[in-house]
């Protein structure tokens, strides 16, 4: 399958690389300190969601904004070691120009520079929870995104490995690529899913970037 595009728009975390175990060590460490119950714990969506808004789930209002300085410092302090690439993210990466491509996570940027630095990328566009008011599965990360690298929004395709992304990126009028690296391909509603990004290649061409896919 081929697709037309202008611009590649990559989540982050179990996109282009994996850093679940450090996060879910995070986070329960986290959980324990702020005596929140593994049930409470379970019922929330944990993946692909602004740190923020997690917190927001768990915790009253007023100790949110502490809660969220602590979470990060935990994930920051766990990157070192806790961070790897993703099949295909290195090579995919290379073949299409800086200004075709965008990070668009759901980190703060704190964060998301850490475990970018740590895997050896540097985008030279970065959207992260601290630009947006609004976080995935609303789509203005995907939409600020596309601005930013001035492309029409239809000519974009996200690449996503969690449901709110995926969302995000549909409801932004985007092209979808589903990863199965962190949930089953059943609960993934994209107009295409791969195992991960060793399954697609970019060629740069005089109108855009053409995106293969595979399997």
């Amino acid at each position: 399958m081929k697709i037309q595009a202008d611009a590649l728009l990559f989540d982050n975390d179990g996109t282009l690389v994996s850093s679940l175990e450090s996060v879910y060590r995070c986070w329960t460490r986290w959980a324990e300190e702020y005596g929140i119950t593994a049930e409470e714990f379970a019922r929330v969506e944990l993946h692909g969601r602004p740190a923020a808004e997690i917190a927001a789930d768990l915790l009253p209002a007023d100790r949110v904004p502490e809660a969220v300085v602590r979470i990060e410092q935990l994930e920051v302090e766990d990157v070192e070691g806790g961070v790897h690439l993703l099949p295909g993210t290195r090579a995919l990466l290379d073949s299409v120009p800086a200004d075709r491509w965008a990070v668009v996570t759901s980190a703060t940027r704190r964060l998301a520079e850490a475990r970018l630095d740590e895997a050896g990328i540097r985008p030279k566009t970065l959207i992260a929870a601290d630009d947006i008011t609004r976080g995935k599965p609303d789509p203005e990360p995907f939409l600020l995104a596309a601005r930013r690298l001035g492309v029409d929004p239809a000519r974009c395709v996200v690449f996503e490995d969690a449901p709110a992304g995926l969302q995000a990126g549909r409801s932004a009028g985007m092209t979808t690529v589903a990863l199965t690296t962190t949930h089953q391909a059943a609960e993934l509603h994209a107009d295409v899913v791969v195992s991960d990004l060793s399954a697609v290649s970019a060629l740069v061409t005089d109108g855009g970037v053409e995106i293969s896919v595979g399997d």
